[in-house]
């Protein structure tokens, strides 16, 4: 404990040097919700923020490189009531912003992000709110800038500032729901944003994550253990060439792993593939070679989905690609999700655990409007972030394809060296609903009601903040 109280005096030391950052007029907008006079004004007083560094099995590669561990946040935020919300996050800089990732050293690029946490929560102490969406409406301009600053990036990217909202995003949620009496998921949804959460499964389907370098003996046990919906990493280090090369080598190899596999699920019985290349090929043409390879093995039928096949700033039309691609950290917000909508590309990657609950309800609810399947897509989360992103997911009308499931990617437990240890800060633990039973969450009534225990007390990270000062509002 000594060691993440110096970390965190260090990380406050240097906020406090760079100084505040000029005001700035960004393109993302949160106000979406009607305000009720129901609701209660809630006025924050005290704040705090601290962080855990969680170890990795392996080196977890992708986007080109590799993360070796994944720093846990813990956001405070207290009413004057006495009302608290403790909210986590899981940061990766290098999916919300691979080049201040190769740019830094690993725990310089974490700090960052930290960094801009511990920005936001200083925005907070003495604030009045009615929904949490206002209040992220409200801070998120001065955290963008700043993150500009500190970052010496005036192209940072929005996942990133949006990464390191996310645990204060849910401790004011979760605080917005005691002072207004909310029990469960479904009563904290604002009215606006029901419909587009009104679908209530009964089971999910798990994704697993595949990496580049996980052992085949290891893919073929996921497939053993049921899981029929496997997300494969692709856009691998190197030129292009390169890439398209060890690519192909990869697809190949899992295919003839895992191919005959059987399931219940899918078209034809058979294991299906999601296949991630988080925007590493530059050219069309590149990745249509990828593509054919892909017929010539026999593994173009069990293409699901496609992710970010191509870079951010190549705004294609991509509605001569027969494949369902997904938009995923493209889709910073809502505006960028209709961009994406608008080029070809015919499914949303939700991540609230990512960009924020309050930024996930507008997405889904554009996506809806444009009847784009959306699904829950991770970010090697801890196990209480899996819930958040497990309330989402049930939610959602079913993936075409799969016939009356929902789909939500985890893998946390295939990746972080200590995940039981994490599992068991967990409310709920015990649950049937918690772990994935042959490839399938199984979320029953016992589930809704509990909303996955996202609002239970986690003694853990209540004893991270027992007895510390906060930061007290004047």
């Amino acid at each position: 404990m000594s060691k993440m109280k110096t970390r965190r005096e260090f990380l406050k030391n240097s906020l406090f040097a760079v100084g505040a950052a000029c005001a700035c007029k960004p393109e993302i907008h949160f106000a979406a919700t009607t305000r009720l006079p129901s609701l209660k004004d809630i006025h924050i007083v005290n704040v705090d923020a601290d962080f855990e560094r969680e170890p990795l099995i392996r080196p977890f590669g992708f986007k080109g490189g590799a993360l070796s561990e994944l720093w846990q946040v813990a956001s405070y935020l207290e009413s004057d009531s006495g009302q608290h919300g403790i909210g986590l996050s899981t940061q990766s800089v290098l999916w919300s912003d691979a080049k201040i990732f190769s740019s830094h050293s690993e725990s310089g690029g974490n700090s960052l992000m930290y960094t801009l946490t511990e920005k936001a929560i200083q925005l907070l102490r003495g604030r009045s709110f009615r929904t949490p969406i206002d209040l992220l409406d409200a801070i998120y301009p001065e955290v963008l800038a700043y993150g500009q600053t500190i970052t010496s990036n005036p192209d940072l990217r929005k996942t990133f500032v949006l990464n390191a909202l996310v645990g204060i995003d849910n401790a004011a949620w979760l605080l917005y729901a005691r002072e207004n009496g909310f029990t469960t998921f479904d009563e904290m949804i604002p009215a606006i944003y029901k419909d587009t959460f009104s679908s209530r499964h009964d089971k999910i389907a798990s994704i697993p994550l595949i990496p580049y370098n996980i052992p085949l003996q290891e893919v073929e046990a996921t497939a053993d253990q049921g899981h029929f919906f496997m997300k494969i990493k692709i856009g691998q280090a190197g030129s292009q060439a390169e890439m398209l090369e060890k690519d192909k080598m990869r697809i190949r190899e899992i295919h003839q792993t895992i191919g005959h596999k059987r399931n219940p699920y899918t078209k034809e019985g058979r294991v299906v593939y999601y296949l991630d290349a988080n925007g590493r090929y530059e050219q069309k043409d590149t990745f249509l070679k990828l593509l054919d390879y892909t017929k010539k093995i026999g593994a173009y039928d069990r293409i699901a989905i496609i992710e970010e096949p191509f870079p951010e700033e190549m705004e294609c039309d991509v509605t001569d690609i027969p494949v369902r691609l997904v938009a995923d950290e493209t889709a910073h917000t809502d505006q960028d999700a209709l961009k994406r909508i608008q080029m070809g590309y015919r499914a949303i990657a939700l991540k609230p655990i990512a960009k924020t609950l309050s930024m996930t309800m507008k997405i889904a609810k554009l996506a809806q409007e444009h009847q784009v399947p959306c699904f829950c897509a991770d970010l090697t989360v801890n196990p209480i972030l899996v819930e958040w992103n497990k309330n989402v997911a049930a939610r959602l009308q079913s993936f075409p394809g799969l016939g009356n499931l929902s789909l939500l990617e985890s893998n946390g437990s295939l990746n972080y060296l200590q995940w039981d240890k994490m599992m068991d800060y967990h409310p709920q633990k015990s649950k049937k609903w918690v772990n994935p039973i042959n490839g399938l969450y199984h979320v029953d009534d016992d589930f809704y009601k509990t909303s996955g225990g996202i609002f239970d007390s986690i003694p853990h990270y209540e004893t991270l903040f027992a007895g510390k000062k906060k930061i007290m509002s004047k």
